[in-house]
């Protein structure tokens, strides 16, 4: 029997039934096909994509645009999982108003079905806000990207005892306001098991350790094909850029020496059409 529509309800139940959540990223296609195959959970179109898809150094460059245009492509693969559209910096930071209407727009001509933002207490009333509005929304607290440098850097994050209690206050503060779940990114173990235990929403770890609800990798790491940083969190369940770049390199060879396209590669045209035109053009 075909697999259903994940829904948030399915996603906050797996909570209640104690199993585990998977996510992982997709930023065109291809990937969100697969992830769809692979029947994970939730798909997250990140504003990661800055680094591993558009190249930047950082998360902070992505535009509302680059947005729309990566989730409309991953949704046109995602028939099933539940799809995150990632808001990316200062697309809900600067008025409660702009926040809805960009968190609409990514639901409206995205087409994804819910959003995330990062940011705890503080952002906590405009979660609110795009809830009340009608928009479901994924919390992101711990390192968050868009802010590492204010943050130190990528590190992780929750060092010391006020730190980690400043994560569950985050923790808590969003599912006060409506989150549906929450991101919980490079903190202690010890520390994504007591925020886990802290709120009733699903808490999803990215190097949290293994006692949060579900976890979520970037695929292009756990693939091995984004070649400039390992981070700690991350297992590589095969490394797919060597045998692309083995494939690019034999394809180039190949049409250098001429043995690419062969006859089993061409078109062939009868004889008699072939002399016919030779005859038209001489």
């Amino acid at each position: 029997m075909p697999r259903q529509k994940i829904t948030i309800h399915d996603i906050q139940k797996a909570k209640e039934d104690q199993r585990k959540l998977v996510m992982i990223t997709a930023y065109d296609y291809p990937f969100g096909l697969m992830a769809d195959e692979a029947e994970v959970d939730i798909v997250l179109v990140g504003d990661s994509l800055g680094m591993v898809v558009m190249g930047l150094q950082g998360t902070v460059a992505v535009s509302m645009d680059n947005m729309v245009h990566h989730i409309q492509a991953v949704m046109r693969g995602c028939k099933t999982c539940l799809v995150v559209g990632d808001m990316p910096f200062m697309s809900y930071n600067t008025s409660i108003r702009e926040a809805i209407t960009n968190a609409g727009r990514l639901m409206k001509e995205g087409g994804c079905d819910v959003v995330k933002l990062e940011g705890g207490v503080y952002f906590a009333p405009t979660v609110e806000a795009i809830v009340k509005a009608g928009i479901p929304v994924q919390g992101h607290i711990g390192l968050t990207p868009q802010t590492a440098s204010a943050l130190g850097g990528f590190k992780m994050q929750g060092k010391d005892a006020t730190a980690a209690k400043q994560i569950i206050d985050d923790a808590k503060a969003l599912e006060q306001a409506g989150a549906f779940s929450i991101i919980l990114e490079a903190v202690p173990a010890p520390l994504g098991k007591l925020v886990a235990e802290s709120v009733r929403v699903p808490v999803i770890g990215i190097g949290a350790g293994p006692d949060v609800d579900g976890q979520v990798l970037v695929t292009h790491d756990m693939v091995g094909l984004f070649d400039r940083f390992v981070p700690k969190f991350v297992k590589q369940y095969t490394k797919i850029r060597p045998i692309i770049l083995d494939a690019l390199k034999a394809y180039k060879q190949e049409v250098s020496e001429a043995k690419f396209p062969a006859a089993e590669h061409s078109f062939k045209m009868p004889e008699e059409t072939l002399a016919q035109l030779k005859k038209m053009i001489s």
